[in-house]
């Protein structure tokens, strides 16, 4: 029998993304003047198997480090695949009128709310709500969390309440928040306050309780103080696992903000998209979808920026 003939990977996944790209630019030009561009999603579609397929297909090489330019290039390369298919579903009419806007429409969304001003102010103002409600959460959050960690009676006492509240969804307390604090921050404050804490708390102390002994031991014969051994041993010893706790904290506190402004305030990136969708502005809905998501990327880099610190990254290696 003839040996089979297989392509490798990146052959098929240039393939793929060159069929697409063409199918979709030529619906792009040629959508505005005839009207029959349905049979074009044959290609795209095929394209997209073949992308699938050599995706499929790569090798498992996890253990090797990615470049520096990869890093970069390879998020820019699928971010620009999906708004080529974004584009060109918008140039087949795939969306019935009035529901999915188009990039154009979004960017000329974009560049309205930059010239007056309202998406800085909105940024400004999301991003104050959940500095002051996710640095108090983290203050309170992180001795109790020691604390639990470190003694069992505590643990035992707090641990079921604790887990209790931290499984109420944040959106549930939006009616006691606006009772409580009424309408503007505080009551956003207050829920992003309510999202973090109990997550802080339980990293924390799984953390402090996953401590080895044998430091504390050291420290005994060392005739280390309280003092000492909290600010030597134990907060160095928790400080990668609650860098990453942290990180997880800063985006579910950014996800809740939205939440929170779409029923308590009258400012914010949530409150643009939930006033957008009210006059119908599907447009503007969009770019506050892509401000928020943005933020968030930033947000998230740089708590893993801060996971790099060698004083912290030596809990990662051990």
């Amino acid at each position: 029998m003839p040996a089979r003939v297989r392509s490798k990977p990146g052959v098929e996944i240039a393939a793929g993304g060159a069929l697409v790209a063409i199918a979709v630019t030529a619906a792009a030009i040629v959508g505005d003047v005839y009207e029959g561009t349905g049979w074009l999603l044959l290609p795209i579609f095929l394209g997209l198997g073949l992308l699938i397929h050599g995706v499929a297909r790569l090798p498992h090489d996890t253990k090797v480090p990615l470049s520096r330019i990869a890093e970069w290039v390879l998020p820019i390369l699928c971010a620009c695949v999906i708004l080529t298919a974004w584009w060109g579903a918008s140039a087949l009419n795939m969306f019935p009128p009035g529901t999915v806007p188009g990039p154009a429409e979004v960017g000329d969304a974009f560049r309205a709310e930059v010239a007056s001003g309202r998406l800085f102010a909105d940024m400004i103002a999301s991003l104050y709500r959940v500095s002051w409600g996710f640095l108090s959460a983290v203050m309170l959050a992180v001795p109790l969390g020691l604390v639990i960690g470190r003694h069992a009676a505590t643990r035992a006492a707090l641990m079921p309440l604790i887990n209790f509240f931290r499984s109420l969804s944040p959106i549930a307390w939006i009616p006691f928040a606006i009772v409580w604090f009424g309408v503007g921050d505080p009551p956003a404050i207050a829920i992003i306050f309510i999202a973090t804490f109990f997550q802080v708390v339980l990293a924390t102390a799984a953390a402090a309780a996953s401590v080895p002994k044998v430091y504390y031991k050291v420290a005994e014969d060392l005739g280390l103080r309280s003092r000492a051994v909290l600010f030597q041993i134990t907060l160095p010893a928790i400080m990668p696992q609650l860098v990453t706790a942290l990180r997880v904290a800063i985006g579910v506190a950014w996800m809740v903000v939205v939440a929170a402004e779409m029923i308590a305030v009258r400012s914010g990136l949530g409150f643009l998209i939930v006033d957008a969708r009210n006059g119908l502005r599907m447009d503007l809905v969009v770019c506050g979808m892509i401000t928020i998501g943005t933020i968030g990327i930033g947000l998230d880099v740089a708590f893993a920026r801060l996971a790099r610190i060698p004083s912290l990254r030596w809990g990662f290696e051990r």
